[in-house]
């Protein structure tokens, strides 16, 4: 019997001609494929860090700044209440450094609200930065004829100048305050949650790894038709799109642990804090417009009783930042002592104690009112600006860690066109 013999398949000539004919097109195909596929990823990668890298730098330029101003314009209307309040009911002739301090405020007020008008706004800011901006020439006034007056001997009593402006200030300037600060605060919270936000970011990441997953396959292909390994423009471009992936993976990565560093332990407190301390301003400015007043009313009282019941829970949340811890211990150890004086105060009003109450509200005396006050803000006012910082540096190391990513991934995307372009431009050349 005669052996066996292995037969191969011969493809007619024809069929030769027409795999020759076919795989150029095939090529130039899969060129456009990988080009446009990188260019598109490349494109929408870069458009990501550009976004992102914008939303992180605002958030520590613009925003976070006038969050600043809204708040420090809220504390310089309510500290130069108090303290020209405070020093005309001790005195016709406030001493000079008072006097000064109060000057400083309304100074620092105008120049915060010069910022924020340039802020662009939206229809609520701006009504209430209008309101602002109105009633502080005003309520300057109304102090200026309060001093005039009482200089002279008019006494401060309810419906002088100096209620006047101190109602101008706790109905007018300090809500269009808050409401401001609000609204920035807002704003830098948006700017805050886009610069961490992922969804951009995970799309460019899915578009690459379809562009890395076309490159895998198109070497695959040539490999098989080629018996060639590896198709050096093909390799390189896959390279070069693993190291610009791998890169913005780990600036992502980065920048959003260290905007997350700065939102949680910087900016969250610091929003807490700033409305503890804007809740004992109020309690504060309450009480001596209380004295003033004479109205009888219970109001002020019911609403340091609410106001209270709020400090606590703010304190609380604002836990979390080391550099803060020690200010916010003090402030919660501290703040007992000063309700217990408030209520202390608003009951020697209940029982017609006029002086005594006048005396515990303006007096430094250990156990006053304004004692406790002093000591209680300047707690919290310290933590608050340890928060701040916290939050300060997280945005700006997040914002820099961004660096020359945009560039990076562009000048990827292009080598990564190119080197695909140059792979397959070489197989192609071989079938002419």
């Amino acid at each position: 019997m005669a052996p066996a013999t292995t037969r191969r398949r011969i493809l007619p000539a024809a069929s030769h001609r027409s795999l020759a004919g076919r795989t150029p097109a095939t090529l130039w195909m899969l060129m456009g494929v990988l080009v446009l596929l990188s260019l598109a990823s490349g494109a929408l990668s870069a458009w990501a860090v550009s976004q992102h890298s914008a939303a992180a730098s605002s958030v520590a330029a613009v925003h976070e700044p006038l969050s600043l101003d809204a708040q420090q314009m809220y504390e310089a209307v309510a500290d130069a209440d108090v303290t020209i309040t405070g020093s005309l009911l001790a005195s016709q002739q406030p001493p000079q450094g008072q006097l000064q301090r109060y000057r400083a405020d309304i100074a620092e007020a105008a120049t915060s609200l010069a910022d924020l008008k340039d802020a662009g706004a939206n229809p609520q800011l701006t009504a209430a930065i209008t309101a602002f901006s109105t009633g502080l020439p005003l309520y300057a006034g109304y102090v200026a004829q309060a001093r005039d007056l009482y200089s002279v001997g008019y006494p401060l009593t309810g419906g002088s100048f100096l209620q006047v402006a101190s109602e101008e200030a706790h109905l007018t300037l300090l809500p269009a305050a808050k409401t401001i600060y609000a609204q920035e605060n807002a704003a830098t919270s948006a700017a805050s949650d886009q610069a961490t936000g992922l969804p951009t970011v995970i799309v460019a990441l899915v578009l690459a790894l379809a562009a890395g997953f076309a490159l895998y396959r198109a070497q695959r292909w040539l490999a098989h038709l080629t018996h060639r390994i590896f198709n050096y423009g093909l390799v390189g471009a896959s390279i070069v799109l693993i190291v610009s992936v791998v890169w913005l993976v780990a600036t992502f990565v980065v920048a959003r642990s260290d905007l997350d560093t700065g939102l949680r332990q910087g900016a969250r407190p610091a929003e807490a804090l700033a409305q503890a301390n804007i809740d004992v301003q109020q309690i504060r400015g309450d009480a001596i417009l209380n004295v003033i007043s004479r109205s009888g009313s219970t109001s002020f009282e019911t609403d340091f009783s609410t106001v209270q019941a709020e400090i606590g829970p703010l304190l609380s949340a604002a836990a979390g930042n080391a550099q803060a811890a020690p200010y916010l211990a003090a402030a919660q150890r501290d703040a007992p002592a000063w309700y217990a004086a408030n209520e202390q105060v608003y009951k020697l009003g209940a029982s017609a104690q006029y002086q005594a109450e006048r005396d515990m509200v303006i007096g430094i005396g250990p156990g006053s009112s304004a004692a406790g006050y002093n000591q209680l803000e300047n707690d919290i006012s310290q933590a608050l600006a340890a928060s701040q910082q916290t939050f300060r540096s997280g945005a700006n190391s997040g914002a820099s860690a961004f660096g020359p990513l945009e560039g990076v991934v562009i000048a990827a995307a292009l080598l990564v066109a190119a080197s695909s372009a140059g792979g397959l431009s070489r197989r192609i050349a071989e079938y002419r």
